[in-house]
């Protein structure tokens, strides 16, 4: 008996707190749920772990989450607007964007900064359908995470149509190097050698570069190991 009776308060507990967080989700506003920056993902962990436990134990009284919720999605609304009104404290509560690429050039301080690894940007580039580095004006990490790029003037489609340019088949990267270390196999499957790297790097050795990619139309580029590209626009929100 004493079994279905804290089944029962399960459920009645299910049904009571969907409608609730339901609502605490469109007064804490889509921005909370979309983009998760830091403080709104700790919101939202705090949440879940609230919601859980007093879905799981219940021995909980219930009326306590039903505050708890209330209370928390109060001060995360509080902390936003303190946040819009005061610029200081909302970069204090939040990340700064950074640049990763720049001219087609990757910024390997930038990465090792944010703990970002070729690999992430390179596939965050895929993602926005860029596939070829020396078509990125910058490339910046935003707060959430998340990867916005700028082409090359040149680069851009509205550019194309604007002032009737011929449209060709877009190009890609195919990464040799990442990180100092060579892709070997990949290197000889796009039929180059060794030879030819190393006239292509002239007097950088393998070791000095960050990374370096073959495009599918034949040429070669890279970003030294250390090498920080000039007027880096600053950045900040």
């Amino acid at each position: 008996m004493e079994l279905w009776k804290d089944l029962f308060v399960v459920i009645i507990r299910i049904v009571t707190i969907l409608p609730l967080m339901l609502g605490v989700g469109i007064f804490m506003g889509k921005r909370s749920i979309g983009e998760l920056p830091v403080f709104d993902f700790l919101v939202v962990l705090v949440l879940g772990s609230v919601v859980g436990a007093d879905i799981a134990d219940p021995d909980i009284d219930h009326i306590h989450t039903v505050a708890a919720i209330i209370v928390i999605a109060l001060l995360q609304k509080f902390i936003v607007t303190v946040k819009l009104k005061n610029r200081k404290l909302g970069k204090m509560l939040t990340f700064e964007p950074t640049i990763v690429v720049y001219k087609g050039q990757m910024v390997e301080k930038n990465l090792y900064q944010i703990r970002y690894s070729i690999d992430n940007i390179t596939q965050m580039l895929r993602e926005q359908q860029v596939f070829d580095l020396t078509q990125v004006e910058l490339g910046i990490v935003e707060a959430n995470g998340s990867l916005s790029v700028k082409l090359l003037p040149d680069k851009e489609p509205p550019a194309r149509e604007d002032f009737s340019l011929s449209v060709r088949g877009g190009g890609y990267d195919v990464p040799i190097i990442l990180d100092g270390k060579l892709q070997p196999d990949i290197l000889q499957k796009m039929g180059r050698d060794r030879a030819w790297l190393e006239e292509a790097l002239g007097n950088h050795r393998v070791t000095d570069v960050f990374y370096g990619a073959l495009t599918s139309e034949g040429s070669f580029h890279y970003s030294l190991k250390g090498h920080l590209p000039d007027n880096i626009p600053p950045l900040s929100h």
